[in-house]
């Protein structure tokens, strides 16, 4: 009873001290304790210690707490608290809200994503002199298990007018070696208007010429690109600057193509124009002349259907790399025009490209400007989730990329079904049948057949 007495008499105490609002206090701190006030009921007993326990006033714990969980605290204190201290608890967390929000928007805008492809071409080949330098170099020879591509990929709108795209790729083959981290793209995009119908894009990105090579791989069903139209820049990539125009409800409806499903090949505008080195993906300029590009391209839809024709021309000078016993009379001139035919598969669907052009090519032991020309039919089809797909695709003409730009003569057909069993798995079984120049002297003409397998993540 002596402790109960104790605290009963501490409590008492201090309530008569804490006077509810509106009553007479007294300043001096001296006050007598035997005040004329009432006594105090049971009642309010609860909630006047309350503040007293915590042993601080509310305001002092203001710049650890959120503006919301504050003004609860202000709510319960006495109105007897210092009005000096009441803009602090406003001032401190709204300013530090303001930046954290900040923060935190700017970061919530960008995405991390990525795909890994991993293959294996050996069963059943029957030349090992069949080979694909352009495309897959784990085709002939003593190639085992390769990964493809590796790519992770950094984009998001920095800014209402801003948005930036970063890519690299982790399978690159340098010489003998594989794995080589390299750079794939690495551009922003400005916008000129609220509706983002007018941008330029500044830095390395992909050259806008055709449909497949526009078309990530990651979306694409044959196993490479079709020698005709990847044969105009290397890792289909180029650093320059690009003006892009497109209708909103065109980019809604390329944003909506751009799947697994309906095999898009993304936004790259209505409209297209550039100026690039020309040289190829991460190398530099070595005439101080760039190559400028155009491009025209819309999708018309047709009832159920979507069906995209375009045209697109470049011209540039190229230097070509030439051994000791080549020889060149400087820059060679480089031009190649475009058409390209697609249908959507809904669920059938149907590519076509074809190319032309001049450029530079190794006759006998000069370089000289001779003409090319090649191109692909692919047809497809879209059966729940399987894409089962037949590729015809030819080529006749100079690498301009491989050193003396040797001519080649290639046919292939490909036979393939992909399968996606769930958003982050695919599964790609393809049979070549295939006839391509070997890509050393003296440039002897190989055929072959092989089965190819493919695993992809998506992530």
């Amino acid at each position: 009873m002596g402790i109960a007495a104790a605290l009963s008499c501490a409590l008492l105490s201090r309530t008569a001290l804490a006077q509810p609002a509106g009553a007479s206090v007294t300043p001096s701190a001296s006050a007598p304790a035997t005040s004329t006030a009432p006594p105090p009921t049971p009642a309010p007993a609860p909630d006047a210690p309350a503040p007293v326990t915590l042993g601080l006033p509310a305001a002092n714990s203001a710049p650890d707490v959120a503006p919301g969980a504050n003004a609860g605290a202000n709510a319960g204190a006495p109105p007897a608290a210092s009005p000096a201290a009441s803009p602090a608890p406003k001032d401190k967390p709204s300013t530090f809200s303001a930046v954290q929000s900040s923060l935190k928007g700017w970061f919530e805008r960008i995405q991390l994503r990525g795909y890994t492809q991993v293959r294996y071409n050996q069963i059943g080949e029957t030349n090992e002199n069949l080979r694909n330098i352009q495309g897959d170099r784990s085709i002939g020879g003593d190639g085992g298990f390769l990964i493809r591509r590796a790519r992770l990929i950094l984009q998001g709108d920095v800014h209402d007018h801003l948005f930036i795209y970063l890519q690299p790729d982790f399978a690159t083959i340098v010489g003998d070696q594989l794995h080589v981290p390299t750079l794939r793209d690495w551009y922003a995009d400005v916008t000129l208007d609220e509706a983002k119908e007018f941008r330029f894009r500044v830095g390395q990105s992909k050259v806008p010429f055709g449909f497949e090579n526009m078309q990530s791989s990651s979306n694409r069903a044959p196993f490479d690109r079709a020698d005709a139209t990847n044969g105009t820049f290397k890792d289909e990539r180029e650093l320059g600057v690009f003006f892009y125009y497109a209708p909103a409800r065109i980019r809604a409806l390329y944003r909506d193509l751009a799947n697994a499903e309906m095999k898009g090949s993304g936004d790259y505008g209505v409209v297209a124009l550039g100026a690039f080195n020309g040289q190829g993906a991460n190398k530099l300029e070595k005439n101080a002349t760039p190559h400028v590009i155009a491009r025209v391209t819309y999708p018309f839809e047709i009832g159920g259907q979507i069906l995209e024709a375009g045209v697109a021309a470049y011209h540039g000078l190229y230097d070509v790399s030439t051994s000791d016993e080549v020889t060149v009379d400087g820059s060679m001139r480089d031009v190649r025009a475009i058409g390209s035919l697609v249908l959507y598969p809904r669920p059938i669907g149907l590519q076509l490209e074809y190319t032309i052009g001049r450029g530079p090519e190794l006759v006998g032991s000069r370089i000289e400007e001779r003409s090319l020309h090649g191109g692909y039919a692919l047809v497809s089809a879209r059966i729940h989730d399987f894409t089962p797909y037949a590729r015809v695709s030819l080529y006749r003409g100079a690498r301009k990329f491989e050193t003396d730009a040797p001519r080649y003569k290639v046919n292939e057909v490909e036979l393939g079904v992909e399968w996606r069993t769930f958003k982050a798995l695919e599964l790609t079984a393809a049979y070549a049948f295939a006839e391509r120049t070997f890509p050393e002297p003296p440039y002897q003409q190989e055929s072959g057949r092989l089965l190819r397998l493919q695993v992809q993540f998506n992530y």
